[in-house]
């Protein structure tokens, strides 16, 4: 078969719903995110049950048709989170078809790349270890392979089941279970069943997989999995739905049919919220809510009481802090984390008892929003207040998970509230401080927030040491044992070294750690403990 024809189509829409509805135990069986009247295999099935019934019900003239049908059949009738990402990926292909005109092998390897950039982009916090993951890596696989249709889906499916093999080592929740994602393994069955319409062998190729079930029990229900189609919803409206939703808890998906309709998924707490979000954007139909399990089930006994975990500013920083075993959500530079990404990284984090180490003053504040959230479930999430990343590396430092876990909280926080900090930045226009005016390229020192020295432009490393010492003198002024310096990426090479014997030289009490912050916005950030 050299191109995907009309009655290819249907047949893999067969395919698709027989391979799965004798793959749903077993998909069910590593779902380890369960919803009490729902798993992932009988989402799934009823996700590719509908598009088949929508498909069968028409006689589409050619391929493109087929899949237009198939995709709308398959958003209408999406449930859960892999249901609905199963869905887009129909659709991308649909798009990518109606764009090429055909599906060949390059045709095909279009189309899988699209559909890995239209189902990502309906989900509003991507995460590693997921059928997302799976489908990223089916896209890289095949991106611009030129080759028979029937080479290129024989290397998508080969990826697919490559990639899930790996979803373990990508998110922590797979491996602690034992288990591979189980929308990962759904993708492989629908990319399986392709691959066997395709060589005409309607066989599923193997893949090793043990089913482990994990009797969790079943607690009330401390959320929802609220799911409904929406119609006459106007494009510029789906920014501000998908705010909303986030707003209320996570695993948001707003996904499009290509027809106008969009289908939309959301953990909360709130029901009510989560629909009247939908009223004001457009019209809500075939409404579904059932109860969530928590999302990461506390296990008495398992030896993990608690967890600390860090939101920063800086890739370098978050790398820094990964390497002492931290889970870190890092965002860029000027951008608060969503209170959906937040409660991920709750979420996410073994233990009942969590410590949130914010690593700047508007990080504070979206941590605290999270921490008291209805999606947190019956974690105990507290925020250690801090200013800068240097306290988070002080309030790392005193950490020590053999201790009581209240005293471990208070020894975390005195430390951070204990460290003084200091901060270098490059003015990038003229501005007005408490000790004078500063012109465009100046360099301007803090001391906790204040402004204490302008050093005229330009910022070479004779100046940058020169005002980072002015600053340091003032901060241990008041007395310090320990200095740690995190430098930005504008900061000139050697500026470290230069710093550090400057340092040695008038305080040689003083013990001097640098790091790389991977930040843009301020040259120097200076700690003092």
């Amino acid at each position: 078969m050299r191109v995907l024809d009309a009655g290819a189509v249907s047949a893999w829409a067969s395919a698709c719903v027989h391979t799965l509805d004798q793959l749903r135990p077993a998909i069910n069986g590593i779902n380890v995110y369960p919803v009490a009247d729902s798993d992932t295999g009988s989402n799934l099935l009823h996700t590719m049950t509908g598009a088949n019934e929508e498909l069968s019900g028409a006689d589409p003239r050619d391929a493109i048709e087929a899949l237009r049908l198939f995709a709308k059949g398959a958003v209408a009738a999406a449930r859960g989170n892999s249901g609905i990402i199963i869905s887009q990926v129909i659709r991308g292909f649909a798009e990518s078809a109606t764009a090429t005109g055909a599906i060949d092998g390059p045709g095909l390897a279009a189309a899988l790349v699209h559909a890995d950039i239209v189902a990502t982009g309906a989900v509003t916090r991507p995460v590693a270890g997921t059928i997302l993951s799976v489908l990223h890596a089916v896209a890289a696989a095949v991106k611009d392979d030129t080759r028979s249709l029937t080479d290129v889906a024989t290397r998508a499916a080969a990826a697919a089941s490559a990639a899930l093999d790996e979803t373990p080592n990508q998110l922590p929740v797979l491996a602690k279970a034992g288990v591979v994602d189980a929308g990962g393994r759904g993708l492989v069955a629908v990319l399986d069943a392709l691959v066997g319409v395709i060589t005409g062998t309607n066989s599923v190729p193997t893949h090793s997989l043990e089913a482990h079930t994990h009797d969790h029990g079943l607690p009330a229900p401390h959320a929802w999995e609220v799911m409904y189609l929406l119609d006459g919803v106007a494009e510029s409206a789906l920014p501000g739905l998908r705010k909303a939703l986030t707003g209320l808890g996570d695993s948001v998906t707003v996904a499009a049919d290509g027809s106008g309709s969009h289908a939309v998924h959301v953990h909360c707490a709130d029901i009510g919220g989560a629909i009247e979000a939908g009223i004001e954007a457009g019209r809500p139909r075939r409404i579904r809510v059932e109860p969530l399990i928590t999302p990461t089930p506390l296990e008495p006994g398992s030896g993990v009481d608690r967890t600390v975990v860090a939101v920063v500013h800086g890739w370098a920083i978050a790398e820094l802090l990964r390497a002492e075993g931290i889970a870190v959500l890092s965002v860029p530079s000027g951008t608060i984390p969503s209170v959906e990404e937040m409660l991920g990284l709750i979420n996410e984090a073994a233990g009942r008892h969590v410590t949130v180490l914010p690593g700047g003053v508007a990080l504070t504040g979206a941590a605290d929003a999270a921490a008291g959230h209805a999606m947190a479930g019956e974690r105990d999430v507290v925020v250690i207040p801090c200013s800068s990343p240097v306290q988070v590396l002080a309030a790392l430092a005193v950490h020590d998970p053999s201790r009581r876990t209240n005293d471990d909280v208070v020894a975390m926080a005195e430390a951070a509230a204990a460290t003084r900090r200091g901060e270098l930045v490059i003015a990038h226009e003229e501005s007005l401080t408490w000790v004078g005016r500063a012109q465009e390229g100046d360099v301007i020192g803090f001391v906790d927030g204040e402004v204490v020295l302008i050093e005229p432009a330009p910022a070479s490393e004779t100046n940058l040491v020169a005002a980072a010492m002015s600053v340091l003198n003032r901060m241990l002024a008041a007395g310090g044992e320990m200095v740690t310096v995190l430098f930005g990426v504008d900061a000139p090479t050697g500026v470290d070294a230069e710093l550090a014997e400057q340092l040695r030289l008038e305080h040689p009490e003083v013990e001097m750690t640098s790091y790389s912050s991977g930040l843009a916005d301020a040259v120097l950030l200076i700690g003092v403990e």
